[in-house]
């Protein structure tokens, strides 16, 4: 018997808020849960992340052990953290420089069904944005910029976020 865990994942800080709806096996990794993250919602995974539950993180540790920071994501899967923190929420973090913070929450657990692919994506909701326009406030400012033609900053933002 394969369990799969319904997820709600909305970006905080950002209206209208993005959502995303997913089903993974209770056995990912946390790494592998990143990636399905990064796909679902519309991130381009060129930046450091971390799984966060009260103190404590998993991510990508410092190679060389110089510095204290996240636990392996390799090596915790989902089902190990619900069973060692009885979580029903986490937060996960992408690029430290515009900290884009997410909201999981874990809706259920259950049966995989047969014939069924996971993970997958069941709901999407809000897109989310561009990489590197500088968090939450950037984000504001650039979608400011992007609606007034007469924006001083205006023809820079079209251009860069492509046309």
């Amino acid at each position: 018997m394969t369990l799969i865990a319904r997820l709600r994942i909305i970006l905080n800080d950002v209206e209208p808020m993005p959502m995303r709806h997913i089903e993974v096996p209770l056995k990912i990794r946390l790494d592998q849960l990143h990636e399905v993250i990064q796909a679902a919602m519309g991130w381009t995974d060129t930046h450091l992340y971390e799984f966060r539950v009260g103190d404590a993180g998993w991510g990508m540790p410092d190679p060389d052990g110089f510095y204290d920071g996240p636990m392996d994501a390799k090596k915790m899967t989902l089902e190990k953290l619900l069973d060692q923190t009885a979580t029903r929420t986490i937060q996960y973090v992408y690029d430290f420089g515009d900290d884009w913070d997410h909201s999981i929450r874990i809706e259920r657990v259950g049966e995989a069904t047969q014939g069924v692919t996971y993970p997958r994506l069941l709901k999407a909701a809000g897109a989310c944005p561009p990489e590197d326009v500088g968090g939450a406030w950037g984000y504001e400012e650039f979608l400011e910029a992007l609606a007034d033609p007469d924006h001083e900053q205006h023809e820079d933002m079209v251009h860069w976020s492509g046309g």
